[in-house]
């Protein structure tokens, strides 16, 4: 993405626009199309998916030949990796979001006026959204089926290593759409490979009313610098757990491990760990066992090293960083509002949890850490459309306007205002 914020040549931006305004006309279309409609394509998707498994397979092949071209890792590549098992995944995830309600036309609030005005509060779709992503095959199915769900038009434009999965998941979910006579330019996929295109598509705040940016820190604030539409991020998941001093010291140990080692490089997994003084002795050398087993690099405070000899030194910049990978910073803390302060310096507003048997210090908590979700008595790993009834994210969103936490079909609504009269006149 190192071009992005280069002007893109005329031609490009030309093909670009015709994109973007091949999508603003089907996001018209797709914008009163009844609930039931939409949620039969998404299943004729699902089905077409698995009906094209083998040429979706054939696709993903290709990709994983070219993957040591690109640098990457085992981690990497094994995300971009698709069998039986994961394209059935794929499928009964666009299968998830057409069992969700449909949040269009939902009337949020209705007033009456003294003047008899009935006023009506109604959601209605975004439009049409620019979604920037790095390469993991099945994002580009879920993104497209919130898209449908939500009746906006989204235009794709995924990572290079995944170019040939994406492009027949893609051609898969298209002709669902078309046979079910939905507008086919409901879901693009930008056709070209030239990183200028995507600078071309964020000067198109004519034709696109948001973009989604979701990979690594940098092309997000890229994104962020260049777009002329607004933008639905994250910069980065610094999440912490705090283990309060009146925790269930069991079950901090296993949301711990869980939190930082179910899966380390997503923005979900715990960066930082904060104990309690009063508690620390007792928990903080077991957990520190089980992080060392699993592989994990610990670096903590002065107060950590004392109980954990194996733990390096920590910095506010350990404090900071997201590690996404085997390692983690530890501090410990002499009251709740230590820890909440802690994380309000150091957190990136993303996921944050506690573990408490005491309901005061968990609403405090739940009241004064600045974040996007918190969570009690569980891990941040819960942090995810589908595991808290969204069904299929299209990302996670640290900002406090428009959308906030995981973002399915609901979060990819605004609304407008529908005013009833009966001859009511100003003068």
């Amino acid at each position: 993405m190192a071009t992005i914020n280069e002007p893109p040549t005329p031609g490009l931006l030309d093909h670009c626009r015709a994109m973007a305004q091949r999508s603003r006309q089907a996001a018209l279309e797709l914008a009163t199309v009844p609930a039931a409609r939409k949620a039969a394509c998404l299943r004729a998707a699902a089905d077409r998916i698995r009906a094209d498994a083998e040429a979706i397979l054939a696709a993903n092949a290709r990709d994983l030949e070219a993957a040591p071209s690109f640098g990457l890792t085992e981690a990497a590549t094994d995300r971009l990796k698709l069998d039986g098992d994961r394209i059935e995944g794929i499928a009964a995830g666009v299968e998830a979001v057409a069992g969700l309600p449909d949040p269009v036309g939902e009337v949020i609030e209705t007033v009456t006026r003294p003047n008899g005005l009935e006023v009506r509060k109604v959601r209605v779709p975004l439009g049409v959204i620019f979604f920037i992503y790095e390469s993991r095959p099945n994002v580009t199915a879920d993104a497209a089926a919130v898209a449908i769900a939500s009746g906006n038009a989204i235009i794709l434009r995924g990572g290079k290593e995944a170019a040939h999965s994406s492009r027949q998941l893609v051609a898969s979910m298209r002709e669902a759409i078309a046979a079910e006579g939905l507008p086919v330019d409901s879901v693009q996929l930008v056709d070209v490979a030239d990183r200028e295109a995507v600078g071309a598509f964020l000067q198109c705040d004519d034709l696109i009313d948001l973009a989604i940016p979701r990979g690594g820190e940098a092309l997000i604030r890229r994104v962020c610098s260049d777009a002329q539409m607004p933008v639905l991020k994250h910069f980065s998941g610094n999440c912490h757990v705090y283990v309060d001093k009146a925790a269930d010291l069991a079950m901090a140990e296993r949301v711990v491990v869980d939190a930082k080692c179910q899966r380390m490089g997503v923005c979900n997994a715990a960066e930082s760990l904060l104990v309690h003084a009063d508690v620390a002795a007792a928990v903080l050398p077991s957990i520190a066992k089980r992080l060392e087993a699993a592989g994990v690099e610990m670096v903590g405070d002065a107060a950590t090293r004392e109980l954990v000899p194996a733990a390096g030194m920590a910095n506010d910049t350990d404090f900071a960083t997201e590690f996404l990978g085997p390692k983690i910073s530890i501090a410990v803390v002499g009251a709740l509002d230590e820890a909440i302060d802690h994380i309000n310096r150091f957190g990136s507003r993303h996921t944050d949890a506690i573990v408490t048997a005491d309901q005061a210090a968990s609403d405090r908590f739940a009241a004064r850490v600045d974040t996007a979700v918190v969570l009690v008595n569980a891990s941040t790993r819960f942090n995810d459309g589908g595991e808290l009834g969204l069904g299929a994210e299209i990302g996670i969103s640290t900002d406090k306007l428009h959308a906030r936490g995981p973002c399915g079909p609901r979060e990819l609504t605004t609304y407008k205002y529908v005013v009833i009269g009966s001859g009511q006149t100003k003068s």
